[in-house]
């Protein structure tokens, strides 16, 4: 290998990243594309789905944004997520990961002229350039009004929105 191809394929391996990434927040405009979409259960219930890809964290703030979003257009005050799924690798931002192997082996050849063994170790060395993959997050969520129960997955919608809006767009 000389001295070019290592920069060469960082590079590839950046630019091939750099195509798949999350999209701006958004309504899912089209099927399998990025974006959140949402189903009523019941009058006060709801299933939000973001889908994105890339790292799992974001995909899954999203997906609380529009749950908080979705409760005060409703007219509630604040939400309760019931269940959540997580549908995406931890590794999923995709990157240039390199990996590095280690072999031994020997052989022995019996002949006419004598008796011969030889052994060595090898050395790999790989190089993965994986751009991010889907992930998605899905929250079936509750709302109501007045004060916000105090458990560990009720959110008063106005301040995650607040919060979230802020540090996301």
């Amino acid at each position: 290998m000389n001295r070019l191809t290592l920069p060469i394929l960082a590079a590839a391996g950046l630019a091939l990243s750099a195509c798949a990434s999350l999209a701006p927040y958004g309504p899912q405009v089209s099927a399998g594309g990025q974006g959140y979409v949402e189903q009523r259960i019941e009058s006060n219930r709801f299933r939000v789905t973001y889908n994105g890809v890339g790292h799992p964290g974001p995909v899954a703030d999203y997906a609380l944004l529009r749950a908080a979003e979705l409760t005060t257009a409703q007219g509630y005050d604040w939400f309760e997520v019931t269940q959540r799924w997580t549908d995406g690798r931890p590794d999923s931002a995709g990157g240039f990961r390199p990996s590095v192997g280690v072999g031994y082996g020997s052989s022995s050849y019996g002949g006419r002229y004598g008796n011969y063994r030889s052994s060595g170790v090898g050395v790999g060395v790989g190089l993965n350039f994986s751009g991010p993959s889907p992930t998605s997050t899905s929250l079936e969520v509750v709302m109501g009004n007045g004060e916000r129960p105090d458990r560990p997955n009720a959110y008063d919608a106005r301040g995650v929105q607040d919060s979230l809006r802020g540090r996301l767009l």
